[in-house]
């Protein structure tokens, strides 16, 4: 009870003394006023901004943070200085608590975003001086199509179903670049299983290099059987972005993939697919895919919009994109250096969503929304809008080759979190296999591509289905999204080596302030520089190391029970610090010290203790 009464009183103190500090303060602005009145205003060349007082700290709700006052001792060289306005009392803003907090919380969030910037390396901010999308006079123009007049083939259709006891009946026909759809509608008792299992029989009397069917044709009651042209005509990359479909799309991610089995143009929204893997065997499209999507980003979208992290392990693919505005960083060649490069996004991945919750945001849609209304009411904090990353691989079998933990953490931890950061993976492997396309990377990458494959396993292996077997290469693929019942076929578009150095040349000539830095080696020696986690095994394995007079990674693991890759991590770390020597083939290590440091620590504080035990016992006797 004292307690609260000993507060009352000081609360009550304090209060009186605040009080007393308004009411002089407001006599003196009484006086001031009552003296100008009387003439004593000062001359307008040289009146100086009076103190507004305690209110003047802080803004209204209603002000914005752009608004400053203007100094009215500024005289213009050759004009008369206007006289000032005596600001009077009753439109001097009041004490307003809920402003002041809000200027409270806006200083701290300022804190928090340099805070937050220093962990990782930032991305490098790009200023455009000058600069203009490219147009579509940079690509080839399509070659004069010869007018080839597919064969009918519904009636034979009809007729060799028929022969199979299947009764049947063709209702539509859809003629595409590379392929020709019949939509067949089965009679009634008719199972669909029964058409799935004659395709091979089907191609035999067609005389078709492989029938595909797809049964049934999502959203229709049909089945849909997916003949080989005699002709196949070449879907122009030019095309296919001249196209309404591409041109009105919404997305700075649009990407123009080619053109569906009824001719129509396919643009995937890499938005929507949230990642895209692509995989296929040699020579069946897969790297004029990438070069594909690669030129729909930097037909489309600044360097302040869209931005590429590209990793190339074959070094013949992408290092032709080498000087672009849009790279974060030059294409990363080794694939040593990929599982750092990797590691930069995931460090770049955690910036933004500190950005995210210090601006009370949920993705990068969001947050560049805050930056440029703050930016049109002229914001003093500056929030720069973040652009999009798209992060490029070309080859994951090398990558999983060399580094296969630290580029599936890295990949993984991407794929679940980037998106609503505004990162996106693009992933291709000429080897679909199950330990190149892991069971993890697959759950975190739902959209694929998928071009022709040697066997049915590893269409399996991409899309969960069968199918990209019978594809006919050469840009013939398979399209699955997210949310989709069914792969959808389609032609890829085909892109010329000359086009791609059209665009590249295009943006190269650009006149843009590059701030580009080396994120790699960046990353690299940040990483060299902090100090990794001592393992809780390290002075136990150092004392067996000076006992036995022995450095070996086999008895660590014999005596402590771990892995082989625990054990050498303990090795390295006592080879850093100078306990054991560099290793010398067959030879043992050299043990380098007789003794642990911190066991003759503790003997020295033993004998100090006895020491002083002994002092403790004479001096009582």
């Amino acid at each position: 009870m004292s307690i609260i009464l000993i507060f009352n009183v000081s609360f009550i103190a304090l209060f009186r003394r605040l009080w007393a500090a308004l009411g002089r303060r407001q006599r003196q602005t009484s006086e001031q006023v009552a003296s100008r009145q009387a003439g004593k205003s000062v001359s307008p060349a040289t009146d100086k901004p009076r103190s507004r007082g305690l209110g003047a700290l802080f803004r209204s709700k209603g002000q914005s943070r752009s608004e400053s006052p203007t100094p009215r001792d500024e005289v213009v060289q050759g004009q008369p200085a206007k006289p000032s306005e005596p600001t009077s009392r009753r439109s001097r803003p009041a004490f307003d608590v809920a402003a002041a907090e809000d200027r409270v919380s806006d200083e701290s969030k300022t804190t928090k975003f340099t805070a937050s910037a220093s962990k990782v390396i930032p991305l490098p901010q790009r200023q455009q001086l000058s600069g203009t999308l490219p147009s579509l006079d940079l690509f080839k123009d399509p070659e004069g199509r010869k007018k080839v007049s597919q064969v009918d083939q519904s009636q034979l259709l009809e007729d060799t179903l028929a022969s199979f006891g299947v009764e049947a009946r063709v209702v539509s026909m859809d003629t595409g670049p590379v392929i020709t759809r019949y939509e067949i509608q089965p009679g009634p008792g008719v199972k669909v299983s029964r058409i799935t299992n004659l395709a091979d029989d089907l191609a035999l009397a067609l005389a078709a290099q492989s029938v595909r069917i797809e049964a049934p044709v999502p959203g229709k009651p049909v089945v849909g059987i997916e003949v080989p042209n005699t002709h196949r005509d070449v879907v122009y990359m030019k095309e296919v972005l001249a196209s309404p479909e591409y041109q009105n799309h919404p997305s700075k991610l649009a990407l123009a993939l080619g053109k569906d089995i009824s001719g129509a143009p396919l643009i995937a929204d890499l938005k929507r697919c949230l990642h895209l893997l692509i995989a296929g065997a040699t020579g069946s499209g897969k790297s004029i895919c990438l070069n594909t999507i690669i030129a729909s980003l930097l037909f489309r979208a600044t360097p302040e919009e869209v931005r590429l992290l590209m990793i190339d392990p074959k070094r013949v693919e992408l290092v032709n994109y080498n000087g672009i505005p849009h790279l974060i960083s030059p294409v990363v060649q080794d694939p040593k250096k990929a599982a750092t490069a990797l590691r930069w996004a995931v460090g770049e991945m955690e910036r933004r969503y500190e950005l995210f919750a210090d601006t009370g945001v949920r993705n990068i849609d969001g947050y560049n929304d805050l930056a440029r209304s703050s930016d049109k009411a002229g914001d003093e904090q500056g929030l720069e809008p973040l652009p999009y990353i798209v992060i490029i691989v070309d080859e994951l079998a090398d990558l999983m080759l060399v580094a296969s933990n630290d580029v599936e953490d890295a990949i993984c931890r991407l794929a679940q979190m980037a998106r609503a950061a505004g990162m996106f993976l693009i992933i291709a492997t000429q080897r679909p296999s199950v330990d190149v396309i892991t069971g993890l990377i697959k759950a975190n990458i739902p959209s694929r591509i998928a071009f022709a494959v040697s066997s049915q396993a590893d269409s399996r292996t991409i899309l969960d289905m069968s199918g990209a077997e019978k594809l006919l290469g050469k840009g013939d693929m398979l399209y699955f999204p997210i949310g989709a019942a069914k792969a959808t076929r389609a032609q890829g578009a085909w892109i010329l080596d000359q086009d791609v150095n059209n665009l590249v040349d295009f943006w190269k000539q650009q006149t843009y302030e590059v701030s580009e830095i080396d994120v790699v080696a960046e990353t690299a020696a940040a990483v060299e520089r902090a100090p990794e986690p001592e393992d809780e095994l390290f002075d136990d394995a150092v004392r067996l190391v000076v006992d036995t007079g022995q450095a070996s990674v086999s008895m660590l693991q014999r005596r402590f029970r771990i892995g082989y890759s625990r054990a050498t991590r303990l090795i390295d770390a006592m080879e850093l610090k100078g306990i054991v020597g560099e290793h010398q083939g067959s030879k043992p290590r050299e043990v380098l010290i007789d003794s642990y440091p911190e066991d003759d620590q503790e003997l020295a504080i033993d004998s100090a203790d006895s020491q002083d035990e002994e002092e403790s016992d004479t001096a009582m006797n």
